[in-house]
């Protein structure tokens, strides 16, 4: 009797490496906090560097963040469990996206908060919209478009798990001594618990790394617990606390910034499917996953929050453990929640050191960046499809680092490009695809046949 009730556990912890079936919740919800850890950070980071922006109060700032952490947790759980045709069904994880920060930085001190949020309304709708109607558009995104993109987006992380190794950009300690054994530590925990670590526990190394890496921050006194003093235990998030206000000027750029988020989330979820699953995302799941994109965006606006969009770094937590039961990440979205509505809970987890993250996420970037090597192995290395690639992504990412190069273009160009290499790459990408003629090798194998 013991060895099947055995069995029945084994079986239902080998779940974990199946997108359906039930998990043990206690042992499921380690694995779902390891993906709010992974980017609990990056998700409030766009509210507070906005909010400062636009001249808000602390307490202002304390409700975005309130609802930024709610509004990511409702926007996973519709990703994993669609409502109707939004949401793709896969484990994608959603947060605040960084992707907007440097319009949302611009628009606010000249047109004020309350645009912001108009602006956020209607473009998640747009967004939201091509969403349902992506099967009309996209068979644009060919595997090799998107094997680019996804690549793409693993090089556009390096440098932000660097960052928050040094301890985060502009921080006063930046390349720290401090920092440095943090990171080193956090990252050597998670590769040997890794090693040595037996069956589905192997899966729990970023978790122990951020344990680990935290225990020695607050031992070194690093860890701030200032902020926990006037936090409140429970508190309710308020609807339309800004009420938004429309502007031409301001839809438009916020809606070509959805465009790019859109691009992204293509990405992330072709990353996911091919990392996660082993085969090709399906064009439902594509279509759902931006119409959650947009629409829960549009939500976002009525909490008085900025749009969300899929975390890149948890879908390379997903290359990295192959975890991909939505149950067991969806215990994630569940604590998220919580955090928003007992802000002490949140307020907690904002205390982790950047370092203690980029001891972690460093790995996990360069994981995404190997899926997309893996995709375009998958694509085949033809001409046509190796010049698609490395033209778009030496374009994409060169051009980038040296975003004077679009000082000619006008401004919504250079806010929209300047900086943002995802989205360089797949519009080259796109081009290419689109002009090339699609014979190359033929004429090329003629040519050397002839020769």
């Amino acid at each position: 009797m013991s060895k099947d009730n055995t069995n029945k556990k084994q079986a239902s912890m080998d779940n974990i490496y199946r997108l359906d079936g039930r998990v043990p919740v206690g042992k499921a919800i380690p694995f779902g906090l390891q993906h709010i850890l992974a980017m609990f950070v990056a998700n409030i980071a766009p509210i507070i560097i906005v909010a400062g922006a636009c001249g808000m109060s602390a307490q202002e700032s304390a409700r975005l963040i309130q609802s930024a952490m709610i509004i990511a947790g409702i926007g996973s759980l519709i990703q994993m469990f669609p409502l109707w045709r939004v949401g793709s069904g896969l484990p994608i994880v959603m947060g605040i996206s960084f992707t907007f920060v440097s319009v949302f930085c611009y628009l606010g001190p000249v047109y004020g908060y309350n645009v912001i949020m108009g602006a956020v309304l209607v473009g998640g709708i747009i967004e939201g919209v091509l969403g349902l109607l992506a099967k009309y558009w996209v068979k644009l995104i060919t595997p090799v478009v998107a094997a680019s993109v996804v690549t793409a987006i693993g090089f556009s992380l390096l440098s932000v798990g660097a960052a928050s190794f040094g301890g985060g950009s502009g921080s006063d300690n930046f390349g720290s001594v401090e920092n440095w054994i943090l990171g080193v530590v956090t990252l050597m925990c998670c590769l040997v618990f890794h090693i040595f670590a037996k069956s589905y526990w192997k899966q729990l190394s970023v978790l122990f790394g951020l344990i680990v890496g935290y225990i020695v921050a607050v031992c070194m006194g690093i860890v701030d617990f200032s902020a926990l003093k006037d936090t409140s235990i429970i508190a309710l998030p308020q609807i339309m606390p800004f009420k938004p206000e429309f502007n031409a000027n301001a839809i438009l750029s916020v809606t070509l910034i959805f465009l790019v988020s859109a691009t992204e989330t293509i990405g992330d979820t072709s990353a996911l499917a091919v990392s996660g699953l082993g085969r090709d995302v399906t064009e439902k799941e594509t279509s759902g996953s931006i119409a959650c994109d947009g629409f829960v965006s549009a939500l976002s606006s009525v909490f008085g929050c900025l749009p969300i969009t899929s975390f890149s770094q948890n879908v390379g937590l997903v290359a990295m453990t192959k975890v991909v039961n939505r149950f067991t990440i969806a215990t994630g979205a569940i604590i998220m929640i919580l955090a928003g509505i007992f802000p002490v809970f949140g307020a907690v987890l904002a205390t982790l050191p950047d370092a203690v993250l980029g001891g972690c996420t460093i790995m996990m970037f360069g994981t995404i960046v190997v899926s997309g090597i893996q995709m375009l192995g998958r694509c085949g290395y033809t001409q046509r499809n190796i010049t698609i690639t490395a033209l778009s992504l030496s374009i994409g990412l060169g051009f980038t680092q040296v975003p004077e190069i679009f000082a000619i273009f006008p401004k919504i160009i250079q806010t929209v490009f300047a900086e943002n290499c995802v989205a360089v790459v797949f519009i080259v990408a796109i081009i290419l695809n689109l002009v090339l003629p699609k014979n190359m090798e033929a004429d090329g194998g003629t040519a050397e046949a002839e020769g």
